[in-house]
């Protein structure tokens, strides 16, 4: 796939499946800026992710993100790495594929669960959490609701048992 130098390139894939990471190498070795939705988000509202989930409720969380998505348009030919479920709300899968690239970086429930269990106390959605197992399993039923907006991308890179410039090198190879 030939992209357009002005186009956005939207890493898009569950919490934990490498978006941020892939994104900062994947600008640097094209020259590109970066940028993270959540961090955006955060900078606008001067909260943590996990206190506007706390103080205002997932609903806010997702208007602001979509609004903070839409506003990404301004930084033509950047990396932008989006919440795990920023593509799931509103009409934000749509407008991510009118107005750049989607590269959907998909790891395996078991994966993303480890990481996740690493680093569950600033995730929100999954800080309740206690047993791996009640993980996975949520895990699972939200890629079953994802799973669908994930797919719509126009790259797929399975990150299972791949390191960082090993997925940034599929990305590199895909959108040429």
């Amino acid at each position: 796939m030939q992209a357009s130098k002005l186009q956005n390139i939207y890493l898009i894939g569950f919490m934990a499946c490498g978006k941020t990471s892939v994104g900062k190498v994947l600008a640097d070795k094209l020259g590109k800026s970066f940028y993270d939705l959540d961090q955006l988000i955060e900078e606008k509202v001067g909260k943590t992710i996990a206190q506007i989930f706390e103080e205002e409720g997932e609903t806010y969380f997702r208007q602001l993100e979509s609004e903070c998505l839409k506003a990404s348009k301004q930084f033509s030919g950047s990396i932008i790495a989006t919440g795990g479920g920023a593509p799931c709300f509103f009409d934000n899968m749509q407008w991510i594929k009118e107005n750049g690239i989607a590269i959907f970086l998909q790891n395996s429930p078991a994966i993303l669960t480890k990481r996740l269990m690493r680093e569950k106390a600033k995730r929100p959605l999954v800080s309740r959490f206690e047993e791996e197992t009640a993980l996975q399993q949520f895990i699972q039923q939200k890629l079953i609701e994802r799973l669908p907006f994930y797919q719509q991308a126009q790259i797929t890179i399975q990150g299972d048992g791949k390191d960082i410039e090993e997925m940034v090198g599929m990305i590199i190879l895909n959108k040429k």
